[in-house]
């Protein structure tokens, strides 16, 4: 029998960090990890826990702009990259283009983490994890994690983010 997606609250953003850096332990290069959420959900805040756990010493911001940031981990790790992608001011199939999106979803030397996913619907890989933030009270979240496609290999991926997160998960 296959488990459920993993859900887990949090009541704070410093807890949101804290999954985030839980999820860093699970991650490796050639992972893609869509963070979808509204404005001010936590996107950004999980980013950061992930890269703090990852020994990025650069401070993280959401790449609105520039529509990715990259950078080298500070740790001999699973990781050796970390690229972080904002698509809400996306325009077009040309922006995605134009900063060889089709790269960044198939990421060997590193992580790809991708806010706003939605905006590039139709270049998405074929395998990735999803995380849904949703805000049930000012200062509290819901992180539903799913992995797509739903196949052993990522049952045991959540088994193991389970086994990081710990108690908050449900």
């Amino acid at each position: 029998m296959r488990e459920p997606a993993l859900e887990c609250i949090s009541s704070s953003a410093a807890e949101t960090a804290a999954i985030g850096e839980a999820l860093a332990g699970c991650l490796r290069n050639g992972d893609v990890v869509l963070l979808h959420g509204d404005l001010g959900a936590g996107k950004t805040t999980l980013a950061k826990g992930i890269a703090s756990a990852l020994g990025i010493a650069d401070i993280v911001s959401s790449p609105s702009f520039s529509l990715v940031n990259e950078y080298d981990t500070g740790l001999e790790s699973a990781v050796t990259r970390l690229y972080h992608l904002d698509l809400y001011r996306l325009r077009g199939e040309d922006d995605l283009a134009s900063i060889g999106f089709d790269d960044f979803m198939a990421p060997t030397d590193g992580v790809s983490l991708v806010e706003w996913p939605e905006r590039a619907a139709t270049s998405l890989p074929e395998r990735f994890l999803l995380i849904e933030i949703e805000t049930i009270r000012p200062s509290s979240r819901r992180l539903r994690f799913v992995p797509i496609p739903d196949d052993e290999v990522s049952i045991q991926r959540i088994a193991n983010l389970r086994t990081h997160i710990g108690s908050n998960a449900g």
